[in-house]
């Protein structure tokens, strides 16, 4: 189960969220959570497991007849989450091979990341071996699996990661990337910082997702349910620690200090720390360690949510794991397809302003941990369907929005924070940047027309706006 809640969840997305809400205040709210609620929800799965012997479907209805919705509350979550994770381990296994075969040295250009995420084969490939490599763990047995292969490279990646932090943290320019890291800043508390840590105490320590549940139901009767629980949570929270102190002081040492950076996203791990092993000596080497062994890292946290999926559907349909194991993996494929695609040729489509896989990604924490109010929702949803209507192209000032829909620009924003974690002028510029990029690989199309479509005050001011918000020019976005 260690196993299973050190993955990405740790190494890619605590990073990107302790960096958004203010580094050391994210840092202490989720150590609060973590070691409060956290270690309580974890207890209670794994040992509803335990007594029950079954999936998280109908562990809670055999508890109580009430009960049973939360397990298919419980039980769509993995289903969600299990396709686009294994996008992400595709992207895991390419920077993998990258660096051993010597290409190491390219995978640190700014550019390489996003490149490679555009394509339209190479990534699908990448997940697809992603798909059969958890399949495979699956069909020889989950213990056999998981806890071999936890077992005896989860403490090699700990000790990596301390090697890499302390590289990092010695860097010039590293000292103000670690004050904010681990300083708390009392006023970047909030309650979206709050929520932020509650999700990623979820995510990352696989809660409310079935598949503590799963693993209980496996352990043994004699096996001491608490001294478990200690041991996973100081594992998965010593991890993402040291992730953080790898990652956000490394933003500052090469972009110079400039916190806006902070905001990457994804490209804090697939981006930074490539730079990193790049300016160390033997990098390279260290380089291809680290990222075989956050792949093995992805791989049981993918396995985890894959043997979840499977234990719901062998319960329901009383089917043999083979036969369930192989469907499983067919529409693991065939909807991870999609997430892959919606950063290449299907880039200029879009789910509510949000990528295919950002569509997933937000879907799965609305089921799995926030609850929105109606009132919430239905401002969400009119500001939206405004986007959806090309309003953007006219309007992107969030004050025009607020006032049709009869609020305030700051409560707008808050909503939309409440709902999605973004702010509203997020929302308006990734759908502009969206609807830009569309047309801008339509040739027939002149960048006056598509400047005064926007109504850019010039084509200057529009090729700035481009190249700030996609990081090239737009005459090099056609070539």
């Amino acid at each position: 189960a260690a196993g299973s809640a050190v993955g990405l969840g740790n190494l890619w997305r605590f990073p990107y969220l302790a960096a958004k809400y203010g580094g050391g205040s994210f840092l202490l709210i989720y150590v609060i959570l973590a070691v409060t609620f956290g270690f309580a929800l974890m207890i209670t799965e794994i040992a509803l497991g335990r007594k029950t012997g079954k999936s998280a479907l109908y562990a809670f209805s055999t508890l109580h007849e009430k009960c049973g919705f939360i397990g298919i509350l419980a039980s769509i979550v993995p289903i969600i989450i299990l396709p686009y994770y294994c996008v992400i381990g595709g992207w895991v296994i390419k920077f993998a091979w990258a660096f051993l075969t010597g290409s190491g040295n390219a995978a640190a250009a700014d550019d390489y990341f996003s490149n490679f995420i555009a394509r339209t084969g190479e990534p699908v490939m990448w997940l697809v071996f992603f798909i059969l490599a958890t399949s495979v763990v699956i069909l020889l047995g989950v213990n056999k699996g998981i806890e071999n292969i936890s077992k005896v490279l989860m403490p090699l990646l700990v000790v990596l990661s301390v090697i890499i932090a302390v590289f990092v943290v010695t860097r010039p320019g590293a000292g103000a990337g670690i004050v904010y890291y681990l300083k708390p800043d009392l006023s970047k508390i909030s309650a979206n910082a709050f929520l932020a840590a509650l999700g990623q105490l979820f995510y990352s320590m696989s809660l409310a997702m079935g598949i503590m549940i799963t693993y209980g139901s496996y352990m043994k009767k004699n096996e001491d349910i608490e001294s478990s629980v200690r041991n996973i949570e100081i594992f998965d929270t010593g991890i993402a620690f040291l992730a953080g102190l790898m990652i956000v002081p490394a933003v500052f040492v090469f972009s110079g200090g400039d916190q806006a950076s902070l905001k990457a996203g994804p490209t804090l791990m697939f981006i930074t720390l490539p730079k990193v092993f790049d300016s160390m000596a033997g990098g390279h080497l260290i380089g291809t360690v680290f990222f075989v062994l956050v792949l093995f890292a992805a791989l049981t946290s993918s396995i985890s949510l894959m043997e979840t999926v499977v234990s719901i559907f062998v319960d329901k349909t009383k089917k043999s794991r083979k036969f369930i194991t192989v469907c499983v993996t067919v529409y693991t494929v065939l909807m991870a397809i999609p997430s892959s695609l919606g950063f290449g040729i299907w880039s200029g489509f879009s789910i509510h302003g949000m990528s295919i896989l950002d569509f997933f990604d937000f879907h799965s924490h609305i089921y799995g941990e926030e609850k929105i109010s109606a009132q919430y929702a239905s401002i969400m949803s009119k500001f939206l369907q405004m986007l959806e209507d090309g309003v953007y192209r006219q309007h992107r000032d969030v004050t025009y929005y607020a006032s049709e829909l009869c609020v305030t620009p700051k409560y707008l924003s808050e909503v939309t924070k409440k709902v999605s974690g973004y702010a509203a002028n997020y929302w308006i510029n990734r759908y502009t940047i969206l609807d830009i990029s569309r047309l801008l690989r339509d040739k027939s199309l002149s960048f006056v027309y598509i400047s005064d479509l926007f109504g850019f005050s010039s084509p200057s001011y529009f090729s700035r706006y481009v190249q700030h918000n996609l990081g090239i020019k737009s005459s090099d976005y056609r070539e």
